[in-house]
């Protein structure tokens, strides 16, 4: 940007990039209590790719010139202290303004959490080459040192690449993301899960999808994203998958490798204290080899690093001896977490203050941790005993927190501290999984490396099925004890690779060596399976009569007498559908005849089968326009989530002209989060995507890629191979 003069005084460019970023905040921030980290002193240096001593000239003559006011004020994320911010005023405004050239070009737009953009030093040939490459349609793999730059290089290229108009989907791993969450990032919520749904959904000319710290994933998910990368390779979309070397998944087929290297002397001087002397700072530069994160790490007030000391080595014996005991207590309880915390959620935070201060400390929002750098570093210097200490006094200070993120924070200490029993994770893991079951996925992956327990094997394998990750339940079932559990397991697993006559053999000897009672349980829950395994529409009338045969020989008296009640009512309400679905009216009568008096005249389920009932009866292939009407009122009352659902599901199959007002009430549930440990709730995930591929025609094709796998996760094979058939006849 070129200087210009404003009010008598010539704007330096230092000056002018302060204003720049300055002006990117609204006025309302002056007098708010908490502000954005970007307008405190450390943030506005790092935005500006300097250290914080680069500042204080600049910023001073700004103020003095009234460009800029300056006061203390609480910086969100940033604990209880306050901080000195800095704002534009009027007349700084008014002196960008006449600097910045308005854009012309439309500007893209970008999903996920995009990091704030910040100023590069000598890497305007490297982003410049990568925009290129990735504008021209190639995946790239940008690699490096941890520190050198890469996700700062990332994020400069996509502001290229967006001033081009083009659309970016950003997503940054830790060590508990998984395709699906790489998918919500890129997709917001409510995205699909499975890699083909995922890539689907995303993949478009003039798109960038990017995928940041790569090196973070866990082994446990590392493949499911190799996939994701595989799916998406050949597509419309470019890739750029950032990661430091070697990535987790090598180089991916349709990939080439851009390395980043430290930076050439001239550039890396821009880094170092502006006080520093030509002399001192080419040989601090040549030191440490261009390293940008090092070079920011120096201060003038140490010795000039040996030469060709490693930057490990630095950073070892000069960057972790410069803090205080607070600042160390803080960086280690940063250091062992396994991903970025909230200053309120540290126990040592008399230290972070610090750690801020001296630029160890990287941002995402309100979450902070240390640079990879840095955080490795410090892992690596810890003997075993004093990693344990560390994850045995955090794990007690987590266990007195509330909440499934402080039992997933617990049990990651639990397992690197060896306390991980087998008790703690029957009582926790499902808490876990329902908020994040990839995080729980990890937690249990590490439990398994480190117990022979039967019970942590069967949970892992379990929410294995539940993710409809195979080869890992395979991985699991293989290490069970040989007898029912195992074999159910296995049945569960033949169904969910579609091989359905297998599940039935493999059931069925495992139905052989129950008890009666454990017969009759699982008899009745493949029933309904059974039941539910088909796509929207009239039972097959041969279905139909094989359900009916093999319900009247369920032996519900071996059911221990407080679950006869649950074992009838499941029984009926198959029986009830059937009859329905058949037209057999006095079947009908008499399984809702058994159904009320199970559970009264005034049960709301009662309401619910009556509508059924009622939407049943079609002239000319859809339901009275009364039927429908019933139906609206009773899905407006209904509260709870599961059967709002089923009764939306059921009058969509009640009518091929579907109002507005069932597409909204199927809107308003489309992305309600359901249970994945309970089979009925993955079977209703399922059915959603089915009718979501129903409803939006333009992203049919995805929608049902992501009901053909939830289908297979719910051990629907049978739908599952239907619909891949629609899917055909579609194309």
């Amino acid at each position: 940007m070129n200087p210009c003069l404003h009010s008598g005084a010539m704007l330096s460019e230092a000056q002018s990039r302060i204003l720049s970023r300055l002006v990117q905040f609204g006025g309302e921030l002056e007098s708010a209590w908490d502000v954005p980290r970007a307008l405190s002193l450390p943030g506005l240096a790092e935005s500006l790719g300097v250290v914080r001593s680069a500042l204080h000239a600049p910023l001073s003559s700004l103020e003095a010139e009234g460009y800029v006011s300056t006061r203390s004020a609480h910086v969100t994320g940033g604990g209880s202290r306050r901080r000195t911010v800095v704002h534009i005023t009027d007349t700084g405004r008014e002196a960008i303004s006449e600097l910045e050239e308005p854009s012309l070009a439309r500007r893209g737009r970008s999903f996920g959490p995009l990091p704030e953009q910040i100023s590069l030093h000598g890497r305007d040939e490297d982003s410049t080459t990568l925009s290129d490459s990735l504008l021209a349609g190639s995946n790239v793999l940008l690699s490096g040192l941890p520190g050198v730059g890469k996700s700062s290089l990332a994020r400069a290229v996509v502001e290229q690449v967006l001033s081009m108009g083009w659309t970016v989907r950003w997503a940054s791993c830790d060590s508990d993301t998984d395709a699906a969450g790489i998918g919500r990032m890129w997709l917001g919520e409510g995205a699909p899960s499975s890699p083909s749904a995922i890539i689907g959904a995303s993949d478009s000319p003039r798109t960038l999808l990017v995928l940041d710290e790569a090196q973070e994933l866990h082994p446990r998910h590392a493949a499911g994203v190799a996939e994701l990368l595989d799916e998406a390779s050949p597509g419309n979309s470019s890739l750029l998958a950032v990661s430091r070397s070697p990535s987790p998944f090598g180089l991916p087929e349709g990939f080439s490798e851009f390395k980043v290297e430290g930076l050439a002397l001239e550039h890396a001087r821009s880094l170092l204290p502006s006080e520093t002397d030509s002399a001192t700072a080419r040989s601090v530069a040549e030191a440490l080899g261009g390293h940008p994160l090092a070079l920011r790490l120096w201060s003038p007030g140490e010795e000039v690093p040996e030469r060709g000391e490693a930057v490990q080595e630095y950073v070892e014996s000069t960057v972790m001896h410069r803090l205080s005991d607070e600042g160390t207590k803080s960086l280690d309880e940063f250091c062992i977490s396994p991903s970025a915390l909230r200053i309120s959620e540290l126990f040592e935070v008399e230290g972070s203050d610090e750690l801020e201060d001296s630029a160890i400390l990287r941002w995402s929002g309100i979450m902070a941790e240390p640079h990879h750098l840095i955080r490795n570093v410090r892992r690596g210097s810890w003997t075993d005993e004093q990693s344990n200490a560390l994850h045995t006094q955090a794990a007690s200070r987590w266990a007195i927190k509330q909440g499934a993120r402080a039992r997933r924070m617990e049990g990651h200490h639990l397992v690197h501290s060896g306390g991980a029993d087998a008790e703690w994770v029957s009582e926790h893991i499902h808490a876990i999984a329902e908020q994040d079951s990839a995080a729980a996925a990890v937690l249990l992956e590490q439990a398994v490396s480190l117990s022979d327990d039967e019970s942590i094997r069967e949970a892992a394998a379990d929410l294995a099925l539940e993710r409809g990750e195979a080869e890992i339940a395979e991985s699991h079932i293989g290490g069970l004890r040989v007898g029912v559990s195992r074999k159910l397991r296995s049945a569960r697993l033949a169904r969910l690779r579609g091989d359905s006559r297998s599940a039935e053999d493999i059931e069925a000897g495992a139905l052989e060596e129950m008890t009666p009672a454990e017969r009759t349980k699982a008899t009745i829950a493949s029933l309904v399976r059974r039941y539910d395994d088909r796509l929207p529409g009239r039972i097959d009338r041969r279905l139909a009569r094989e359900l009916t045969r093999d319900l009247g020989s369920v032996d519900v008296p071996s059911l221990p007498e407080s679950e006869r009640s649950a074992g009838s009512l499941a029984l009926d309400l198959i029986r009830h559908g059937i009859a329905l679905e058949t037209d057999d009216v006095p079947a009908a009568a008499k399984a809702h005849s058994a159904l009320e008096s199970a559970m009264g005249p005034d049960h709301p389920q009662m309401a619910a089968l009556d509508l059924r009932a009622r939407l049943s009866s079609r002239t000319g292939g859809s339901a009275s326009a009364d039927a429908l009407s019933a139906a609206r009122l009773l899905i407006e009352s209904c509260e709870g989530l599961g059967e709002r659902i089923r009764l939306i599901h059921a009058t969509l199959e009640a009518t091929d002209s579907h109002p507005d007002w069932l597409v909204e009430a199927h809107a308003s549930i489309a992305t309600a989060p359901l249970r994945e440990d309970l089979a009925m709730h993955r079977r209703l995930c399922a059915q959603r995507w089915y009718w979501r591929g129903v409803l939006e025609p333009d992203r049919r094709l995805s929608h049902w890629s992501e009901a053909v796998s939830r289908f297979r996760m719910a051990e629907c094979s049978s739908a599952a191979t239907e619909l891949i058939g629609r899917m055909a006849r579609a194309i």
